[in-house]
């Protein structure tokens, strides 16, 4: 690709004050500022992508934007001596497809300070296999063991599991070792959660029943909660003691209601998973454990299904309802 004017993108934005979801053709000089432009291979579909695409959403802090908090790529052209053009690279997070151009459009002009270059045995599709949400996953894990989870101290419940950041969770807990059990709101879904690591499923009309109990059985040695809300509730009630769960996720409310007692008698810990404003050294640093050591089993042979532009609207539909299922790529030049 060589001098490209424009990009072709969906973006979404009011036109005579009516929220609109288009095709269109983007000059390269207005895809924001930058010292790196790169050719998007591969993008995904996370919640915020849905909400940022939608006018409720209030999460879009431009007009028009090109969304898509996630991309994968090559580099065409670069004012920057880390990236060389032809480097292939990972960009999400930070202000991306957000208050910035992102993803959803064949080029995409990113800050070289935000760029991660691929790791050896990652594509631009398996790195975007992963996305935000597998980077999320990936930070939750590591959490959890560095506040001493350990192989064989017991089950660990990860929630939300038909997810993208549950779904990934699941399959780097069980290439670790644990024994991985995954909660759904899905029973259909239970044969393909075993088939990525969950070793057993619980339904989540357990997990995220209201108790007046602050405590309850103990039962988890650790949790990756992709939901929040009651169901986070429970899984403070059930921990074992000194355990810990890495919250990231609001699909079931932003409230929590719970009591002081799990963290008083049971010396649990609630760590914070924020993958959006991570330093770019954690960033890269945890890019090579995903490569290695957290690379889930299943990443080179789950199938994804990979959309065109035209396709976004039904699925950003579909993640906003609870209706997707593992992750979907998107091909912008599709």
């Amino acid at each position: 690709m060589s001098n490209p004017t424009t990009s072709r993108a969906f973006t979404v934005g009011k036109i005579n004050d009516v929220w609109t979801q288009q095709i269109t053709d983007v000059s390269v000089d207005d895809l924001g500022e930058g010292d790196v432009l790169i050719a998007v291979e591969y993008s995904c579909i996370n919640y915020k992508d849905g909400l940022a695409t939608s006018e409720k959403g209030r999460v879009a802090r431009i007009d028009p934007l090109i969304a898509g908090v996630d991309l994968a790529g090559t580099v065409v052209e670069s004012a920057s001596p880390d990236f060389a053009v032809g480097t292939q690279v990972i960009a999400h997070g930070y202000d991306i497809g957000v208050a910035r151009h992102g993803g959803y459009s064949a080029l995409a002009r990113i800050p070289a300070q935000w760029l991660v270059a691929l790791p050896a045995g990652m594509t631009p599709r398996t790195a975007m296999m992963i996305g935000t949400a597998g980077f999320t996953a990936a930070l939750s894990v590591d959490a959890l063991e560095r506040a001493g989870l350990t192989v064989g101290s017991g089950p660990v419940l990860v929630t939300g599991a038909t997810g993208g950041v549950g779904s990934v969770a699941v399959g780097m807990l069980a290439a670790r070792g644990y024994e991985v059990v995954a909660s759904t709101g899905k029973a259909a879904s239970s044969d393909w959660l075993k088939s990525i690591g969950a070793s057993d499923i619980i339904l989540r009309e357990e997990t995220s029943a209201e108790s007046a109990k602050p405590l309850e059985r103990e039962r988890w040695a650790g949790s990756v909660d992709c939901v929040g809300g009651s169901t986070l509730a429970y899984v403070l009630r059930t921990l074992n003691y000194g355990a810990s769960v890495a919250a990231s996720g609001l699909t079931g409310g932003n409230g929590l209601a719970t009591t002081v007692l799990p963290f008083i008698l049971r010396g649990v810990n609630l760590l914070g998973i924020d993958s959006v404003q991570t330093p770019i050294a954690i960033r890269r640093a945890m890019w090579t454990r995903i490569a290695t050591d957290l690379r889930p089993s299943w990443l080179d042979t789950e199938h994804a299904q990979v959309i065109g532009l035209a396709e976004l609207p039904a699925q950003l539909d579909n993640i906003l309802a609870g209706k997707m299922q593992g992750r979907v790529l998107v091909d912008p030049n599709l």
